[in-house]
């Protein structure tokens, strides 16, 4: 497990946290953070996506305001800072760095050229616009934030596309879910699955919302999603 340096597609340059599977080969995962940076938590999701056998890269994607962002969910202060840099982010930009971080991916020695993405809160919705906007062969979000501004991109969804929501997200309100469903379910190589009585984060381990039951569910449904899609 490293940090490695991807060439941003516009100049400049931002690390990201790579886990490699035991065998040194197979498929590679773009994991795309939350709105706390590549922290501890995203960096755990790496290194078990990496024992299940994937080259898995974790990209810094505030690296264009303050790079190396690593907080937790635990204070008001670290959550003010979330906010203030989740506020000045560029989702265009940051697919960009997505799309650079799969080419980076698809280039090492072991990867089998197959990569899917995987994200969570702000890398959900970023999933989705992966799927919209990249060639990534599979893309799996949870509770994505936003994604009704951009259910207009839908129809150009080609490759597997699979969303977790759930019910009760704070950020995301019923009818912004409804839409989401409603439109993805035009698209036949989508999937979304719907989680009652939980909340926005609630595979976050250790999170104010975590719910295991759910999170399990949820966590082994995109284990078959991906491996279906990028080891098959």
């Amino acid at each position: 497990m490293t940090d490695v340096t991807i060439t941003a597609s516009d100049g400049g340059s931002f690390s990201a946290y790579l886990a490699t599977p035991a065998t040194g080969t197979g498929p590679g995962i773009v994991v795309i953070q939350e709105i706390f940076g590549v922290n501890q938590v995203m960096r755990d999701i790496a290194d078990d996506l990496a024992r299940q056998g994937y080259h898995a890269l974790v990209p810094d994607l505030f690296w264009r305001q303050e790079p190396g962002i690593q907080i937790t969910d635990k204070t008001e202060a670290e959550w003010a800072k979330a906010f203030e840099l989740y506020k000045g982010f560029s989702e265009t930009k940051g697919v960009q760095d997505l799309i650079a971080a799969a080419d980076t991916l698809r280039s090492l020695a072991g990867c089998t050229g197959k990569v899917g993405a995987i994200g969570f809160c702000l890398g959900g919705k970023l999933a989705y616009l992966m799927a919209t906007r990249s060639n990534v062969d599979a893309s799996v979000g949870y509770y994505g934030v936003g994604i009704e501004k951009d259910i207009g991109e839908a129809s150009a969804i080609t490759k597997p596309l699979l969303l977790h929501i759930a019910e009760q997200d704070k950020f995301a309100p019923p009818e912004a879910q409804q839409e989401i469903k409603d439109a993805l379910s035009k698209v036949p190589t989508a999937t979304v699955y719907s989680y009652p009585g939980v909340n926005h984060a609630f595979a976050r381990i250790g999170g104010e919302h975590y719910d295991k039951q759910a999170a399990d569910l949820a966590n082994e449904r995109s284990a078959r999603f991906l491996a279906a899609n990028l080891k098959g």
